[in-house]
């Protein structure tokens, strides 16, 4: 897997597009597809699903796979690009937006996908007990968080695995990482 790079606008807006983000999950999910299976897949044209994978794969998000092509017929799959992004005070306002807005598609795929699993938990057999919940509060400095996250990343990196290459009854395990500072504790956010 690619190391993470910092994203640029373009990538961000790439990303902030909530069709390209089911996309995304859609590869993830199948491994490799054509726009014509995306798009019955999700309900949409294949123009459509045509036209974000070009802007996905424009930003190193999906790649073709052309050993599988046919005539017109293009296969796609995941590039697995982990991106990052400079932090807020550094964003330029556009930058910004974009990434305001991404996190808001994030998060409400997010509830999404927690309401689905509610929905069919029950069919899940041994699965339905597989929803590890932590919640936990850290004191650290701003060097120490990025420390943690970076740890955080390397832990989640050392479990993810090409499609096709999990172990026999392995599955697709979403995982997040959330931490933000007290909003209570002030701006400075000493300890006094």
């Amino acid at each position: 897997m690619p190391e993470d790079d910092m994203a640029d606008l373009g990538a961000a807006k790439a990303l902030a597009n909530p069709l390209r983000q089911r996309i995304l999950r859609e590869l993830e999910l199948l491994g490799e597809a054509t726009s014509t299976t995306l798009a019955a897949r999700l309900g949409v044209t294949t123009g459509g699903t045509s036209y974000n994978l070009r802007i996905l794969a424009e930003h190193g998000f999906v790649e073709e796979v052309p050993e599988r092509a046919r005539g017109k017929e293009r296969w796609w799959r995941s590039a697995r690009r982990s991106v990052r992004f400079e932090p807020r005070g550094a964003q330029e306002p556009a930058m910004r937006d974009a990434v305001d807005l991404l996190a808001e598609v994030w998060f409400g795929e997010d509830k999404e996908l927690l309401a689905r699993l509610d929905e069919v938990r029950d069919q899940l057999g041994p699965w339905a007990a597989a929803r590890p919940f932590s919640r936990g509060v850290i004191t650290v400095d701003l060097d120490e968080l990025m420390a943690f996250f970076t740890d955080y990343l390397a832990l989640l990196k050392r479990y993810q695995r090409p499609h096709g290459q999990a172990a026999p009854g392995a599955r697709t395990v979403h995982t997040r990482f959330v931490a933000f500072p007290d909003p209570e504790e002030g701006a400075t956010g000493r300890h006094d």
